[in-house]
């Protein structure tokens, strides 16, 4: 256990966001990169947001120096990375190292907060271990099944799915280890054995996983602040604060514009940013702070929020700032990107969407076609 380092700037709000927008920019590692597998970028982040499966498959994407959807895929596929509700109760792209001892950490908050809504299906401890002993033996031996074929093996031995009921069982069993995402069967997401998929998974004590999340989650997204921590991890502020303690001298704290943020001891601010980028949806940039002012003017910051509903809009970065959102449309022979930017982008704007979008189109291995 170390001394977190401490620096101290005196700057505008407008000077400070800017700065706080430039080092996450690069710790993201949006634009320059050395990360040249999947596994590499989920570990530099500690976990990707993933209930937008495609989405999350680009945010990843984007990260790598060279790579297409179907080599993010591979990475599922060979077990390197795995889809699971690791914290928040929300689906993320995890290490499968790591799933192990993050799960133990942040799941329990998870199910806890989830208890009631458990209570109102009717889930109780009776429900789960006979859902624990049917499911074990349908999966066991390395089989995956579908969600509905999960449905069915559930419904057979006379245990509702009905209203909500089958995937909250499946969640709650999935935080407790049993159970995760394999890889992908034509459209449909398998469910296999955690114990099976990844039986390397190792574990920490309590104190070893509160000092690596902060390390992961700092290093990652810097600079951040507890509070964005608190949100990110689901952890308690009590531990939060824990786990900064903890990661010591692995960190660096600075204090802007009468904040304290913590960031990498040394963020690479001289590596290049990309002139433009498409960022997914649940993008970690973008979904990875409780307070996104600084990246984007507070007058837009509804528009990625439409409806307040809780779904983010994918959304096109100009530098290291947010100037509009975006919408892809598959179609025959191509995809179509449709850009919205929040005022009319000046020339250089437009070029780095240009090449954003091109991009993007590359990764799905598409190309570019008008609506």
């Amino acid at each position: 256990m170390g001394r977190v380092r401490r620096e101290q700037r005196r700057t505008s709000a407008v000077e400070a966001d800017g700065r706080i927008a430039r080092l996450r920019v690069r710790a993201h590692h949006i634009g320059a990169t050395t990360f040249r597998e999947a596994h590499e970028v989920v570990e530099w982040l500690g976990a990707v947001q993933a209930q937008d499966y495609l989405g999350a498959l680009w945010a990843v994407g984007l990260r790598l120096r060279q790579a297409g959807e179907a080599d993010v895929e591979r990475a599922l596929a060979g077990r390197t990375i795995l889809r699971t509700w690791p914290m928040r109760g929300t689906l993320h792209f995890v290490a499968a190292r790591d799933v192990r001892w993050m799960l133990d950490l942040m799941a329990p908050r998870s199910v806890a907060r989830a208890a009631s809504r458990l209570r109102e299906l009717e889930i109780d401890d009776g429900v789960l271990a006979s859902s624990r002993k049917v499911l074990v033996k349908a999966l066991q031996g390395g089989r995956q099944l579908s969600r509905p074929a999960m449905y069915r093996v559930l419904q057979e031995a006379r245990i509702s799915t009905a209203g909500q009921r089958g995937i909250h069982i499946l969640w709650r069993l999935a935080h407790e280890g049993l159970l995760c995402f394999g890889p992908r069967q034509g459209k449909q997401q398998t469910f296999v054995l955690l114990e099976e998929w990844v039986p390397a998974a190792r574990r920490l004590t309590r104190e070893e996983a509160l000092a690596e999340v902060a390390h992961r989650y700092f290093t990652g997204h810097g600079p951040a602040t507890l509070g964005d921590f608190v949100w990110w991890t689901g952890l308690s502020p009590a531990d939060a604060r824990l786990a900064l303690d903890l990661a010591g001298s692995r960190l660096r704290s600075e204090d802007i514009d009468g904040q304290t943020f913590w960031l990498a001891p040394r963020p690479p601010l001289r590596s290049p940013v990309a002139p433009g980028s498409l960022l997914p949806g649940f993008d970690e940039l973008v979904v990875g702070y409780k307070d996104r002012t600084a990246l984007v003017d507070p007058l837009h910051r509804p528009r990625l929020n439409p409806g307040d509903n809780g779904m983010l809009s994918p959304t096109i970065l100009v530098g290291d700032r947010i100037l509009g959102t975006w919408r892809r449309t598959l179609q025959r022979g191509g995809v179509a990107i449709e850009p919205r930017p929040f005022a009319p982008l000046a020339a250089a704007g437009q070029r780095a969407l240009s090449g954003a979008s091109e991009r993007y189109a590359r990764f799905l291995g598409l190309p570019i076609v008008e609506r």
